[in-house]
């Protein structure tokens, strides 16, 4: 096999790695902020609670599938606790719920690191690596990780379109309300939905969990920038919002780190979302659905 074909399976490999990150990494809050009008800034730290949710049962002698399913409810219920007890006096205040889950990811963050100290112990990758010519890949990270995401957003478009509870969700964002006065717990919805934005951002802890090499509480940073670039990039449209702008921003990303490093592959994800908020003030979805509302006018 020539090396140019050995450098495009490289490649191929980094697209998935980036694209299956950014989509779990975005998914939980791309339905918070684009079914609620709530930026939750501690996002990051949703999914670090995740990490830790299933490190240390892990670490304490539990398989670690039921370790990353005790980190997705632990999660799940910090969320339903947290929207509760905050989030729920914050809705169509947006400014407002930026400072407040700014604020709690500062809380989470050192609570972490005063309880369980500066790192936990890294979990190992499972599954192996496949290897190519110079070339190695992550099967856990560039395929099992990319499959999972694709699925989540599968289940997740089924949910809110082919369910009663979606009709319910959908109309209770669309116009509360109206929502309320044909009989729906417009309170008991905004919960539910945040309680899946939550069990989502801890279903990436989980998973994320035995790929991060070392757990330190500063991690959850490094989900939350490219998650909220990503909602910006792909536009108020949760699902193929997500989609489309993990798509765009793999191929920048994973080209960058592939040639230049880390570092230069996240700076030319950076500069791609400056791009589109200038050229795509709704991002991409936004942007397809002007379109639309063009071409119908035009008929």
């Amino acid at each position: 096999m020539a090396a140019s074909t050995y450098s495009a399976a490289a490649l191929f490999f980094q697209f998935l790695n980036s694209f299956g990150f950014i989509i779990l990494a975005t998914v939980g809050l791309a339905i918070i902020f684009g079914m609620m009008g709530v930026i939750n800034l501690a996002h990051g730290e949703f999914i670090l609670i995740g990490v830790y949710g299933t490190a240390l049962p892990y670490h304490a002698g539990v398989p670690l599938p039921a370790a990353m399913v005790i980190g997705v409810l632990v999660t799940t219920v910090f969320g339903v606790l947290i929207e509760r007890t905050i989030v729920r006096h914050l809705y169509d205040r947006l400014l407002d719920s930026m400072v407040a889950t700014w604020g709690l990811a500062l809380v989470i963050a050192q609570m972490l690191l005063i309880i369980f100290g500066s790192s936990l112990d890294s979990i190992s990758t499972p599954m192996g690596s496949v290897s190519y010519g110079p070339f190695s890949s992550s099967i856990y990270r560039s395929v099992f990780l990319p499959a999972v995401a694709l699925l989540a957003l599968v289940g997740l478009y089924a949910l809110f379109t082919r369910t009663e509870f979606g009709i319910k969700a959908r109309a209770t964002i669309e116009n509360p309300e109206t929502a309320r006065a044909m009989g729906i717990d417009t309170d008991r919805m905004y919960m539910a939905t945040f309680a899946i934005g939550s069990a989502l951002a801890g279903l990436t802890g989980a998973l994320y969990a035995p790929a991060l090499g070392s757990i330190t509480p500063n991690r959850g940073g490094t989900f939350l920038v490219e998650a909220f670039v990503a909602v910006v990039v792909g536009g108020p449209s949760v699902i193929i919002g997500t989609l489309s702008a993990a798509g765009v921003l793999s191929v920048f990303n994973a080209t960058g780190s592939f040639f230049f490093g880390t570092f230069i592959g996240q700076m030319m994800l950076l500069l791609v979302a400056i791009v589109a908020l200038r050229v795509l003030p709704d991002g991409i979805t936004g942007y397809v659905e002007e379109l639309r509302k063009r071409r119908r006018a035009s008929e």
